[in-house]
């Protein structure tokens, strides 16, 4: 299968958006499903990944392997972004779900969730 930046960022989307959901529903409680949504979208939307993709580096938790792809994808030229995301969030955001897909592709789903599990708590930590 094709490694480059996009394609590892589509399948990291869907990996990251279905680990969130998982996660959510875990949680226990019974919730609508409007309330389900809004609470993935806290998570997925480019802002917040962007706040993950950038603490993992702050953080220095990434090899070096792991931050050439975040590079890679993080300088990529979008065909398109979408109309209520900041640009460099959104780059920010696609160098995240590479990362994802990356290990996601390479069968490192325990990596990929150790990620996804530091980037829930960036992304809860920056709204404290």
């Amino acid at each position: 299968m094709k490694k480059d930046c996009t394609t590892l960022a589509f399948l990291g989307d869907a990996f990251y958006e279905l680990s969130v959901r998982r996660r959510l529903a875990e949680r226990g409680g019974v919730y609508a499903a409007d309330k389900l949504h809004r609470s993935a979208v806290h998570y997925v939307k480019a802002s917040a990944q962007a706040k993950a993709a950038r603490g993992l580096i702050g953080r220095a938790v990434l090899a070096e392997e792991e931050l050439d792809i975040v590079r890679r994808a993080r300088n990529r030229k979008p065909k398109s972004i979408p109309k209520n995301a900041d640009p460099l969030d959104y780059k920010y955001a696609t160098a995240f779900e590479a990362l994802l897909g990356f290990h996601y592709l390479e069968g490192r789903t325990e990596a990929a969730e150790a990620l996804i599990d530091l980037s829930i708590e960036i992304i809860d930590s920056a709204e404290s």
